[in-house]
């Protein structure tokens, strides 16, 4: 099954944040758990681990991009599983 990983809420006034750098590539197996992406807003930097386990299927929101809490940025998956549209 395919896993969303969206942009986390890290406090309550966080609207968004920005995607600085990706620890993994697509195609890279990652473990639950594991740091997946460092994101930045403007109180914080902080590292997003991975929900679960599989192989990082897709990659939305590239390094550099602001995306809004909530947001789907990535895949995870099964190696050769379809992701939405």
């Amino acid at each position: 099954m395919v896993v969303e990983v969206r942009m986390p809420k890290l406090g309550l006034t966080m609207t968004q944040g920005a995607i600085k750098e990706w620890h993994k590539r697509e195609g890279e197996e990652v473990k639950a758990g594991d740091p997946l992406f460092t994101l930045e807003t403007e109180k914080i930097t902080s590292t997003v681990e991975a929900p679960a386990d599989g192989v990082l299927l897709k990659i939305l929101k590239p390094a550099g991009t602001t995306v809004p809490v909530g947001e789907v940025v990535a895949y995870i998956g099964k190696p050769g599983e379809t992701v939405p549209e």
